[in-house]
């Protein structure tokens, strides 16, 4: 298969950056799109040019650091799939594919299309730690735990922290992020003691690092990789309003 690679150039946060056209050519059906960056970065250094810069680590759908927009979407036209699991099959033989990094004020891009996510370390950050003293492996009956909260929580701890839901947003809102990491503490008893704090904290440091509202646009679930549900936001917005009323 070949394609033409429109890819978005930027050497730094300063830089004003730019579309580049590249062409490609046999590429096999099954390699996955990370892949295909490979092999044209193998042809760029060969030619003795500066080759794409691009997050990546896992490439098994884990990490979440392999993010960028494909042809305007987050990850690529499939649903719940990081971007190194879009297989070169899913596209036209010859077709254009513009490929930039995530758009959002609170995302600078680095180089290319990789882009400082640190926004969201430091909500983790501020959501700090859970105190209850865990000791060695409890026994599995010893804290119970309903089915259904287990099965949520672990809904939610399923986010990986990509950042496609903030590039989807036409606000930027990082607010599903945020949500899936505030539920799947609120839900388990060892998130108690610092749950009316915990959302307080992450909502404003949320809100301080430029992160937008949101308007119930749905992009950001309909783009995730694992396919959070905007439900958790909602259970965001009642924990905040139960803890600054408490």
């Amino acid at each position: 298969m070949n394609f033409t690679l429109k890819i978005w150039r930027q050497k730094n946060q300063k830089d004003e950056g730019r579309f580049e056209t590249y062409e490609v050519k046999n590429i096999s059906p099954d390699a996955s799109f990370l892949e295909m960056l490979d092999i044209l970065n193998n042809q760029l250094v060969l030619e003795n040019c500066d080759p794409v810069a691009f997050d990546h680590d896992c490439r098994e759908g884990i990490c979440g650091s392999c993010g960028m927009m494909i042809n305007g979407r987050a990850h690529g036209k499939g649903r719940k799939q990081a971007t190194c699991d879009v297989r070169m099959r899913s596209f036209t033989d010859g077709e254009t594919i513009t490929v930039e990094p995530w758009r959002a004020n609170p995302f600078p891009v680095i180089k290319d299309l990789i882009v400082d996510r640190s926004a969201f370390d430091r909500i983790m950050q501020a959501g700090g730690f859970i105190s209850v003293r865990t000791g060695s492996a409890p026994d599995a009956n010893s804290i119970p735990v309903c089915k259904d909260n287990a099965e949520e929580a672990m809904d939610a701890a399923a986010c990986i922290g990509c950042g496609a839901c903030v590039a989807a947003c036409p606000n930027s809102s990082a607010m599903l992020f945020v949500a899936a990491k505030v539920s799947q503490l609120a839900l388990l008893p060892q998130g108690q003691p610092e749950r009316k704090e915990r959302v307080q904290r992450m909502i404003t440091q949320m809100d301080k690092e430029g992160f937008g509202n949101c308007s119930n646009n749905y992009a950001c679930e309909a783009e995730c990789p694992k396919g959070i549900s905007v439900m958790h936001i909602a259970r965001l917005n009642r924990e905040f309003l139960t803890a600054k009323l408490t």
